[in-house]
């Protein structure tokens, strides 16, 4: 089936189909094949061996190929502007594999760097322009969180490319960082708007535009105290940044709720994800003073709990809003958005006493939690919209 618009599959018609069905299908498979090399059950060694591909990948592969979709479409919402469609979709798309597949099978460096680095700043120059003709100075601040994740990018594969394993290790855990960053920004709209309308109440929660400016800024400063290397290190001073930074989420979130929300599955999980980014800024904060020994457990409940569980319940809404379709997902999801956020414990406290069994039963929950968004939501992605309008 064709888009109108275009003469290529529907597939392509906007960023957001191709990316969170190659993103979601990644997630099915990347993080059993990391469980499984991680205790020697594969026989391959990815560029820079499986931590650093692990690491990378969970970011610049899945985490990314989310954000690029989702900005790559909203931005014609937002502004006004046509997005991107057709043969430009698909030439960002095959060149977000191609960097997968180099990474996955040990590319050489000559390809993997320029492939793997193009991405990010395409994806940028696609939104900034939409962005310039309307001279939308309010969303300027996304350019700018795209550009400085190529910066950790690029950091990323300069450890690579010198065998320097915490030079891609800043790199990477920075742009953890600055994904919430775009998280709380974005988040920050679309929570309490979709609670508005997914309950029929008569106005969103206001927003304190100081408090959300102070929260942006905020990511972006630890970021780059990753990328230096300096929040790598426990410290006491940092602590009370981390600190500040989690209430203010938490005071966002206990402004957005409202008790019917755990009837709509697409507004729960959307809160839970929310909830596990200031868990993990209260966790960095308890790491930094002292009273959490584990750096990895304050990573894992942002990365699978806030990060990966706002993208699926994200992917899960504007996937159906998207291709025109009511926002009532299979019930199937329901156990998604559980499996999601079961993996988070598992992942992050059973591992502690049990890793064998907490490692296997995360990256099963994980894996099922995607797979079922893939089973239901493919037919769905590769199909037109049933209104008949493009997109």
């Amino acid at each position: 089936m064709q888009d109108r618009r275009t003469a290529l599959p529907v597939l392509f018609a906007l960023g957001f189909r191709p990316m969170f069905l190659a993103g979601s299908l990644f997630a099915v498979l990347a993080v059993p094949l990391w469980i499984a090399a991680f205790f020697g059950h594969v026989d391959l060694t990815p560029a820079g061996g499986w931590l650093t591909w692990h690491r990378h990948e969970m970011i610049f592969g899945f985490g990314i190929a989310i954000v690029a979709g989702f900005l790559l479409t909203a931005i014609q919402a937002w502004t006004g502007v046509p997005a991107l469609t057709g043969m430009p979709v698909l030439l960002l798309a095959a060149l977000w594999l191609a960097g997968r597949l180099l990474w996955l099978f040990n590319g050489p460096l000559w390809l993997l760097l320029p492939v793997d680095l193009l991405f990010l700043p395409l994806v940028a120059l696609a939104i900034g322009r939409s962005l310039w003709q309307t001279r939308q100075a309010r969303n300027y601040p996304i350019v700018v969180m795209l550009l400085l994740l190529t910066l950790c990018n690029l950091l990323a594969l300069l450890g690579l490319a010198r065998e320097d394993f915490a030079l891609q290790r800043h790199g990477a855990v920075a742009a953890l960082w600055l994904i919430a960053g775009l998280m709380g920004l974005i988040g920050g709209r679309v929570i309490p708007f979709f609670t508005q309308r997914g309950l029929g109440l008569s106005d969103a929660v206001q927003a304190l535009p100081r408090l959300d400016n102070l929260l942006m800024a905020g990511s972006i400063f630890v970021a780059l105290l990753m990328l230096s290397g300096i929040g790598l290190r426990p410290s006491v001073w940092q602590a009370p940044i981390y600190l500040a930074l989690g209430l203010g989420h938490i005071v966002r979130l206990l402004r957005w709720h409202h008790p019917k929300i755990w009837t709509v599955p697409l507004l729960w999980s959307l809160h839970l994800s929310y909830a596990w980014l200031a868990l993990a800024m209260i966790a960095m904060a308890l790491w930094h003073g002292g009273w959490l020994g584990g750096f990895s457990q304050a990573i894992h409940l942002l990365a699978i709990g806030g990060m990966s569980g706002m993208i699926l319940a994200m992917i899960s809404r504007v996937s159906l809003g998207h291709t025109g379709r009511p926002l009532q997902p299979a019930a199937a999801m329901s156990l998604a958005f559980i499996l999601i956020n079961l993996a988070v414990p598992l992942r992050v406290w059973l591992t502690i006493p049990l890793p064998l069994t907490g490692f296997w039963l995360a990256s099963l929950c994980w894996a099922v939690a995607f797979g079922l968004f893939v089973w239901h939501y493919t037919p769905i992605l590769l199909a037109p919209r049933p209104d008949g309008r493009p997109g």
